[in-house]
Formats: C-alpha cells, sequence, structure tokens
C-alpha cells in the first residue's frame, strides 16, 4: 500500500510540473487516502494549492503535516503564505521566522526565499495594523474595502469553478487570477486615495526603515546558492522528489 501511495505522489509531482494543478492535487489526496501518515504527501498537496490560491486549504493541509514532523520547514513556509493572503500578518510573521530556523538547522538552499517572506510579513504586519487604524477613523471605507475583497473572493471561486468544469486551462486560470488581485488592489489603492485627500487621517503612513531593516541574518547567501534557490522556486522547489 505505502509503495502504492508513493507511486501516486509521483504521478502527482508529474502533473505538476506540467502545470495541472488540479491533476496533481487529486493523485496526492489519493495517496493520503491511502498513508494519511506521511507529511510529504500534504506539503505537496498544500503546494498545488498554493498555486490555485486555495488558501485555507493550504493552511488545512500544514498544520496536519506540522503535526505528523513538526520540524517541517516546507510547511511554515506555505502556512505563511497563505496566512498573508489572508490577512494575518502577526501568525505569518510567526510561521516564516520558524521555517527560517529550521532552514538554517537543516542546512537548506532555500534561506533566501523565506528571508523574503520574513520582511514581507514584517510590511504586512506594519500595513494591517495602519489599515485598521484608517479604518477605524472611517467606517464607510472599512465597507468598501470588505466589498473589494468579497468581490475578489467571488470572482476567484468564478475562475477556480471555469477549470473544474473545463471551460478554463490552468495557465489560463492563473493569469484570471493574476489580473483579479492586481484589478482588487488598485480599486483598492484608489479608494483609499481618495478618502486621503478627503481627510488626511486615512492617509496610510510609509513603513519605517527601522521595522524592515531590524532583522540580522547571521548567514551570508552566496550566488550560488542564491540560483539554486532562484531556479527551484521558479521550478517548484518545495516538491519532494
Amino acid at each position: 500500500m505505502a509503495n502504492k501511495a508513493l507511486a501516486l505522489k509521483e504521478e502527482g509531482n508529474k502533473r505538476f510540473q506540467a502545470g495541472d494543478y488540479k491533476g496533481a492535487e487529486s493523485l496526492y489526496t489519493q495517496a493520503i487516502t491511502i498513508d494519511p501518515s506521511n507529511s510529504t504527501f500534504y506539503t505537496n498537496r498544500a503546494l498545488v494549492r498554493v498555486r490555485q490560491q486555495s488558501w485555507d486549504a493550504v493552511i488545512s493541509d500544514c498544520l496536519e503535516s506540522i503535526r505528523l514532523k513538526p520540524d517541517n520547514m516546507k510547511a511554515y513556509y506555505y502556512l505563511a503564505q497563505a496566512q498573508i493572503e489572508l490577512n494575518h500578518p502577526n501568525e505569518a510573521l510567526t510561521s516564516a521566522l520558524t521555517a527560517y530556523e529550521f532552514c538554517l538547522r537543516q542546512g537548506d538552499a532555500s534561506a533566501s526565499n523565506i528571508s523574503a517572506l520574513i520582511l514581507r510579513a514584517k510590511k504586512e504586519k506594519w500595513e494591517h495594523r495602519e489599515r485598521e487604524r484608517v479604518r477605524r477613523h472611517n467606517y464607510l471605507l472599512k465597507e468598501l474595502e470588505d466589498a473589494l475583497q468579497t468581490a475578489r473572493k467571488h470572482d476567484c471561486e468564478e475562475i477556480n469553478d471555469a477549470v473544474d468544469s473545463g471551460e478554463m486551462s490552468y495557465a489560463a486560470a492563473r493569469e484570471e487570477l493574476e489580473i483579479v488581485d492586481e484589478m482588487t488592489r488598485q480599486k483598492i489603492e484608489d479608494t483609499r486615495s481618495f478618502f486621503a485627500q478627503c481627510d488626511p487621517q486615512t492617509k496610510l503612513r510609509e513603513v519605517p526603515e527601522w521595522l524592515i531593516d531590524n532583522i540580522t541574518f547571521s548567514v551570508m547567501h552566496d550566488p550560488v546558492v542564491k540560483a539554486c534557490s532562484d531556479f527551484l522556486e521558479k521550478n517548484g522547489w518545495a516538491v519532494d522528489w
């Protein structure tokens, strides 16, 4: 049975490389059904769910993988990404820092990718506080931002449904998801800009330099490591072959 589960995982890896994320997800799920004790199956499925922006499902897989393997660096890395996307920057920072700690202990080549995520989480944490300050000051702005995020979620669900029904290819869906994200971001920025012109108190303050630069990393990322990590990031570096 274990061999069959591994064979399903290998086939899932091939589907992932081909960009067939739904197919890969299905195969990883079958592998989990046969052997639910293998933490790698959960992190692999979490990766394809990251690519599909199924953030709640990513968190579920990562938590189960961590339960099975507490020092699972990849699970913490994906968990941090999902937490950022779901606007939980405090939890994301904790997860990213944990991933970085395990990365150093295990001598993994992914330190530069994780350190970039840490800095992003720190910036998101500051911006989250700023958004809450502004939203408390103006309830109408809060309602408009919530409505834009709800519309974004609805559009993403429609795109994923189109993939499931065969009406849209995986590549086209990924492009459409990126467009939806960019359009939502621009609409929110335009809305905030309008409110800021009407009331200076609703203007977001920039992240201070001392907040994003006060992490001192003890490991130098030489060009070989950086090139390797960039290649793996582009090609699905966290899939366990």
